[in-house]
């Protein structure tokens, strides 16, 4: 699958129509709940780990965004450091592959507290159908990545439907690896945009989607604050 490059121009998110959700009341209410499981297939869980020790190496530096009780790493390379993010400090704290973690609603507070440069690459495992600001949170993600550093966002066909944005309610996989595609584009600070088909048994288990991409390098300005 190559889905088309999003449009040129300066950063731009989503418009009201495409980021409307069904359910609209506080994100910390729906996620407050706390969720141990995984949200695809053993398969797919096996595909992803495959895939991210293709892209990581010993002794990088690993932000997972959007996480929860499990990072999908593989046992090896060995990484200096796990950093995780999500909206439930019970799933965090139940996930053995982090070294440390922060809170933080990225719907309404995009910007990270993390410094600019200090990791070689972002994973987002099935939950970019989740953010209303994504071409915000990408750019964030490009700043604080190293150049050169990779990103990877994976997705499969499962969502909670009340959260997940109209544009992504609205496609298919072709069209949602478009979608990614050009969040990455509008965001300004990524290159070798790429979608990998990683579904490991079509028809029998969970598709698996990857839109990868590497920073160019990172924005002049940014915040830049230690964690």
């Amino acid at each position: 699958m190559t889905p088309p490059a999003g449009p040129a121009g300066p950063p731009a998110d989503l418009g009201p129509d495409e980021a409307a959700r069904l359910d609209g009341t506080p994100d910390e209410m729906f996620y407050g709940m706390p969720r141990l499981v995984t949200h695809i297939d053993d398969a797919a869980c096996a595909a992803l780990a495959r895939y991210y020790a293709t892209i990581l190496r010993e002794g990088d530096a690993v932000l997972d965004l959007m996480s929860s009780c499990v990072s999908h790493l593989p046992p090896a390379p060995r990484l200096a450091r796990v950093t995780g993010h999500g909206m439930n400090r019970t799933e965090l704290e139940a996930n053995p592959q982090l070294t440390d973690y922060f809170l933080q609603n990225l719907n309404r507070t995009p910007a990270l507290p993390l410094e600019t440069g200090s990791y070689r690459a972002c994973l987002m495992a099935v939950s970019v159908q989740y953010l209303v600001r994504p071409v915000t949170v990408f750019a964030e993600i490009g700043r604080v990545l190293a150049p050169g550093g990779a990103v990877a966002v994976s997705f499969s066909n499962r969502m909670f439907p009340t959260k997940a944005i109209a544009a992504w309610r609205a496609g298919d996989d072709r069209g949602r690896a478009a979608l990614v595609t050009d969040y990455l584009a509008r965001a300004g600070a990524f290159t070798d945009i790429r979608c990998l088909d990683l579904s490991p048994a079509p028809g029998r288990s969970d598709p698996l989607f990857v839109v990868e991409a590497r920073t160019v390098n990172p924005p002049e300005s940014g915040r830049q604050s230690s964690t």
